[in-house]
């Protein structure tokens, strides 16, 4: 740590925590000196030559001279591998049990002393040096596993560090794809959705207050590559929670000779098990089959896909009310504000401020009566004081992080020195949730999770916990290694339970800054502190449609940025990206510039209401995409490449996205522009500001003025959308000559768990006249629904 380090600590923190922050980032040090000896001596090994192999369900265990492989197809395709007698649980990715084998796929000798496994969807190649070759049935190649290095510790070592079998090894997996692949994924990442040529970390982190573009890593790391090529589309996940990296570069065709240089992907981890789960398929089919494993989206409540707004700094109950008089006087609608750590007494997480917040509860009811639900930040980090009943209680319950000495770790956060819940005890989850009834008897309707990577404040260092702390690990027991990116999934977990318990008849709402693989399964997430410009805008898109190829469906930016102040055409640009996104809420810190839409002028104001107005009416469309990305594992918002993934051209495209199969949105991202290209995928298009129809694949110049962004429908698309008169309403966009289209509806059926049905609608042209029907089982019938026709 220099001198201007030191300054900056104060400035951010102030005096006191600046203080306590150097204080703590040495601590951190000495106790990681004492808890993690150095690893000492390493020796390198590889699989060596395959020597037998025994058959299983699925597939079977290829032995090799150092090692062994099992490989297994599941009955839906999906694919699992792993090396020196790794299996597929524990896993905090997984939702439950492993699937079931594919009884028709068997292990077979290959050519030049390898082994095979062939399946219906796809067929698994092992060399004899221990490749893992993955084809299509028809024999193209998608993917290549070369074989993998280890560097274990050498005998006598093992022990010493903590670590044993191949939790105790370092290892290298690199990869080839074909060389038109592109890659996305690896989580939340600020630089895509497209993954350019470089390294990632794998290490959930706070950019310590803001972020853009070139920042890396962030909030949500996963090890899960989603590859799109010519040959197909296929998710890879490295089911490894240890800190790690990965490498990635471009394949290039035609390189050298005229032969093509494959893509690669090289992956990294500090320990841990070296196994993987491959999903092939179309990208609709490879994020069913990612739902399946790892667990179907959570489903947020009605009100909750509505705009919310929210603040760090509301500082009191008259604040609030104003903010929301200001929403209704002026016509705007509202279903949520949020209120950050600022209505804590002393920051102090379940705790009410009772001076700025006198009658929490009466608010929250006030509010309810006009149609808006309040929402609390919820941080992990509890402050080290007895006294504290949620300290004192989770003392009482030993549900602390301790070090590798026994003692209780303590960071520093914003009430001051702070213990931290160890939420990979099942034990400690159970008592954790419980505390969120204090949250429900203030009124609160929901909660973000935020801080929960989880942070420390430090001048130097790791923003962590110590590397050796030792958490449950669901019984299993280790250090904060292969915990630090399971944290706040674990969290959300607990919270999303306890919900669940204390308020059975309704659905949680929680959305979480940080989590890892599977974490859908609790709720969804947000940007996080993205930095205010046009680059955070631009960001704000490529976190949304990364995190959605992740399985994460429910997301979305502080619209306008977290810092700073945006000019009015920023802040429009980024309100109207936010009203086509699934979480669409204004947010900033404390020393930021406002955030409500008629801070910006009576111009930005009048647009803003119509991007309102426009998510209002569509309310029943995402209604209807919530429910089937729970039904199905396929995000709101999808790359424009979605149905088409074998145009080059689309996958290149960053700055347009599909809203369902319906709408193709091309917000504006930079600055004084009121025209834009867009890119279309195959079929006919309506701009649906003119109704001029255009014919892709292609590309088209649209005018995107200040009042709006372009938006296309899909020629024959059925749309769900808010009647004149109240209710659900169909808006059909007319197809073209000699095609039919169609389109799904959901109904809302309110924030409990009753079951919905899909209802299916199909559009055809007859005589000049579009006619829609519902399609049962029994054949088609009557719309049953007022239709409203576009495009003619």
């Amino acid at each position: 740590m220099n001198g201007r380090e030191l300054l900056r600590s104060m400035k951010v923190f102030g005096s006191a925590q600046g203080l306590r922050g150097v204080r703590s980032a040495w601590r951190q040090r000495r106790t990681d000196a004492w808890g993690l000896p150095p690893r000492g001596p390493e020796r390198a090994r590889v699989p060596g030559l395959a020597v037998g192999a025994e058959a299983a369900p699925g597939g079977g265990t290829v032995r090799f001279a150092r090692s062994s492989l099992r490989i297994c197809v599941s009955a839906g395709g999906t694919v699992f591998w792993a090396w020196d007698g790794a299996g597929p649980l524990p896993s905090y990715a997984l939702a439950g049990e492993a699937p079931d084998p594919d009884p028709r796929a068997s292990l077979e000798p290959d050519t030049d002393g390898g082994w095979r496994i062939v399946s219906e969807r796809v067929t698994v190649t092992v060399s004899r040096h221990g490749a893992v070759e993955l084809r299509t049935p028809g024999g193209v190649m998608l993917r290549r596993d070369l074989p993998p290095r280890w560097w274990e510790p050498v005998a006598g070592r093992a022990e010493e560090d903590g670590a044993t079998g191949a939790g105790g090894a370092r290892w290298v997996q690199r990869s080839e794809v074909p060389a038109d692949a592109r890659f996305f994924g690896l989580g939340g990442r600020a630089a895509g959705p497209r993954l350019r040529d470089g390294s990632y970390r794998l290490w959930n982190t706070d950019p310590k207050g803001r972020f853009g573009p070139g920042d890396d890593p962030l909030y949500i790391t996963m090890p899960v590559q989603f590859v799109v090529s010519d040959a197909g589309t296929h998710l890879a996940f490295h089911d490894n929670s240890w800190d790690g990296g990965v490498t990635l570069a471009e394949g290039e065709e035609g390189a050298g000779s005229g032969h093509d240089r494959p893509g690669t992907s090289e992956v990294r981890m500090s320990g841990g098990p070296l196994r993987c789960w491959v999903v092939v398929g179309t990208p609709a089919r490879v994020l069913h089959g990612w739902a399946a494993l790892t667990g179907a989206p959570a489903l947020p409540p009605s009100w909750a896909l509505g705009p919310q707004h929210a603040r760090w700094g509301f500082g009191s109950a008259r604040e609030v009310r104003r903010v929301v008089a200001g929403y209704r006087e002026r016509g705007l609608p509202l279903s949520a504000v949020h209120l950050d750590i600022d209505h804590y007494d002393g920051h102090r997480v379940f705790t009410v401020d009772r001076e700025r917040f006198p009658d929490l509860p009466g608010l929250a009811e006030e509010l309810r009566e006009q149609g808006v639900r309040l929402v609390s930040i919820v941080d992990p980090a509890v402050k080290a004081e007895p006294g504290d009943p949620v300290y004192d209680g989770g003392s009482a319950v030993d549900a602390f992080v301790r070090d590798a000495r026994g003692r209780v770790v303590r960071g520093v956060v914003w009430p001051g020195e702070c213990a931290y819940p160890d939420f990979t005890d099942p034990a400690v989850r159970e008592w954790w949730g419980g505390l969120y009834e204090e949250r429900l008897r203030q009124g609160f309707a929901g909660v973000w999770h935020d801080m929960n990577e989880p942070v420390s404040f430090v001048p130097f260092g790791d923003p962590t916990l110590p590397r050796s702390a030792r958490h449950a690990l669901e019984g299993r027991g280790g250090d904060h290694r292969e915990a630090h990116n399971v944290y706040g999934l674990a969290m959300t977990r607990a919270g999303y339970e306890g919900l669940c318990r204390l308020r059975p008849d309704e659905r949680p709402f929680v959305f979480s800054r940080s989590g890892w693989a599977g974490m859908q399964r609790y709720g969804g997430t947000w940007s996080g502190d993205v930095s205010t410009g046009w680059p955070g805008l631009r960001a704000s898109l490529a976190l949304v449609l990364g995190l959605g190829l992740c399985g994460v469906p429910y997301s979305g930016p502080d619209v306008g940025g977290f810092d700073g102040s945006p000019s009015p055409e920023l802040f429009l640009r980024w309100y109207q990206l936010g009203a086509w996104l699934p979480l669409f809420r204004t947010h900033a810190a404390i020393d930021a510039g406002r955030r409500e839409p008629w801070e910006f002028g009576p111009e930005v104001l009048d647009h803003a209401r119509e991007a309102l107005a426009e998510r209002e009416r569509l309310r029943p469309y995402f209604t209807t995409l919530a429910r089937l990305a729970r039904m199905t594992g396929a995000p709101y918002v999808r790359p424009v490449w979605w149905g088409t993934p074998e145009d080059r051209g689309l996958r290149d495209c960053e700055d347009a996205f599909l809203l369902g199969d319906a709408l193709l949105v091309a917000p504006v991202l930079t600055g004084g522009a009121d025209r834009r290209a867009v890119l279309l995928p195959r079929g006919r298009w309506y701009d649906t500001a003119t109704g001029r129809a255009y014919e892709g694949p292609g590309q088209v110049l649209l005018d995107a003025p200040l009042s709006r962004v372009p938006v296309l429908a899909r020629a024959g698309a059925v749309l769900p959308v808010r009647g004149e008169e109240g209710g659900t309403a169909l808006e059909v966009w007319a197809p073209a000559e000699g095609r039919t289209g169609g389109g799904l509806v959901v109904r809302d059926t309110g924030d409990g768990w009753e079951p919905a049905a899909i209802e299916r609608y199909q559009s055809r042209l007859v005589d000049g006249r579009v006619v829609v029907e519902r399609v049962t089982d029994d054949g088609v019938e009557e719309a049953g629904l007022p239709v409203v026709v576009r495009g003619l």
